[in-house]
Formats: C-alpha cells, structure tokens, sequence
C-alpha cells in the first residue's frame, strides 16, 4: 500500500475515465463481444458453470474477511477474552469490505446512479437508453450498473493482499488483480456491467482500501494499536456481559478486565506493514 499504487490507480481511473467520458461508444463495443445478435442475448448468462463460477468468487471474497468478523462478534459476546486476530488487521478488514462491497457500491452509486445495466439498453434489445458512466441521468430505478458491487467485493482481496508477509505482498497484489479482473468478466459476460463499472469499482476499493491502510497503520495522527483497538471492545462490550452474568448469577464488577499483560506494545506502533 504504498504512494506508487494510489499514483497508478488515480491514473487509471483519470485516463479510462476520459477516454470512456469523451467516447462512451467503446463501453457497448466491449460489451457487445458478449452478445449474441441471433439470439438476441447475452449466453453466457444461463451458464451453469459461469454461474457456480460467480457464486463462488464471492464465497472466496466473503470467506476472507469472515475471521474478522468472527473474532468481533467473540469479543463483544466474550469481551474477557483477547481478540482472536489482530485488532488492526480485524478494523481494517471489516471497514474496507463495509465501504467498498456495501455502502459506496450498492448504497450510495447503484441506488442513485441510473446507469441501466448492458442487458437492458436498447443496443442489446432493451427498452432503456444507454449512459455514459459519468451521467447518472438514466432511467433505471434501482440496483443500477455504475459501479459493480461484485467487482468492488472482488477487488477488495486487495486488503488481505495489503496484510501478507513483504516477500509475498506483490504476488498477493497480483493475485488480487486477477481475482477482480476474472469476477468482473464474468459480470460483464452476463450483461450484467459496463467495462467502466468494472474498472471504477477496481480503482474505488484500491483508494478506500489505501486510505484505510494509511489511517490504521501508517499516519501518526491517525494510527491505531491493537492493544487499544482490544481495550476498546472490552469496555464496550462490557455492560452487556456483565448483564448477562448477573442473570445467571455471577457478578463481573463494573470495571473491564482487560486480559493479564495486555500491555501496549512497542511493536504495535512500529510494525506497520512495510510495502
């Protein structure tokens, strides 16, 4: 996650941005590969192993974070026993997958943003216009094409890659790439996504993924420990468990028992993840 990444994925979204903005044309031309004009569909759609093909980027995608959310909902249930991952590692995880899989995919451009989908515009035999993927002015109501949600949940594989050992974080990185590329193919092939809503949902989940990496690691004002990020839940976590107790029959005491030696670390300051 270092500057040469954000620098290669600001330039990406500005120069496919351009390109696609001054000539939207190239979008139904890429997409048009997929189409079928006999039989006015896109096939790859009611392919059963394409679909087993999408379903299952997806379980590897949500799979990766499930330690994450595994470890959080431990603690708040068990807030006495320490984080069974990283505190670092587990924010950064959740918070990356809930802005770009969720909130900025799905909640806020493909609720607002009426780009119709391929399979919908007229050129492929629909009765919507198609749009450019800056014009937000479509007629499509609801869980539009701008960006891919699944290409966003694909490429956010680039936040377990971020987090691998120096010496694998470049094949991580590669890896990462392929896995959205291939995902978001395969929407594509189905007429379900542009390939700019592919593209900006590969270079959205990069920036939050790079902010997101820089606040919890990297910047000093910013940066996080796990000791604190455990204290944390402990003291939140705590009225409830201690409720909890009291129903059968044990009282915790009000102050939070972090664990025995859960002493902040010099090493949680230093050991940010080199690039």
């Amino acid at each position: 996650m270092n500057r040469t990444g954000l620098y290669i994925a600001l330039a990406i979204s500005l120069v496919f941005g351009l390109l696609f903005g001054l000539y939207p044309e190239l979008d139904l031309k890429v997409a048009a590969f997929f189409y079928d004009a006999t039989t006015k569909s896109f096939p790859l759609k009611s392919s059963t192993w394409a679909a087993i093909a999408r379903d299952g980027a997806m379980w590897i995608a949500w799979g990766l974070v499930m330690p994450a959310l595994v470890s959080l909902i431990v603690k708040l249930i068990r807030p006495v026993k320490p984080l069974m991952i990283s505190g670092r590692a587990m924010v950064f995880l959740l918070v990356t997958m809930l802005l770009t899989a969720i909130v900025l995919s799905n909640i806020v451009f493909k609720s607002y943003w009426g780009r119709p989908r391929p399979v919908v515009v007229t050129e492929f035999n629909g009765p919507l216009e198609f749009k450019a993927w800056w014009d937000p002015r479509g007629a499509c109501p609801k869980n539009c094409s701008f960006f891919s949600g699944e290409g966003a949940t694909a490429f956010w594989t680039y936040a377990p890659a971020a987090l691998t050992p120096p010496q694998w974080r470049p094949l991580a990185y590669v890896a990462a790439t392929a896995f959205g590329v291939f995902t978001g193919g395969l929407r594509m092939s189905f007429g379900g996504h542009f390939l700019t809503d592919v593209l900006f949902s590969g270079t959205v989940s990069f920036i939050v993924i790079w902010l997101a990496y820089a606040f919890i690691y990297r910047w000093p004002s910013t940066r996080l420990t796990d000791y604190g990020i455990d204290a944390w839940l402990t003291r939140f976590a705590w009225p409830g468990y201690r409720w909890r107790q009291k129903r059968l029959g044990r009282d915790v005491g009000e102050t939070p028992r972090i664990r025995p030696g859960a002493e902040a670390s010099p090493n949680d300051a230093a050991s940010v993840p080199q690039p």
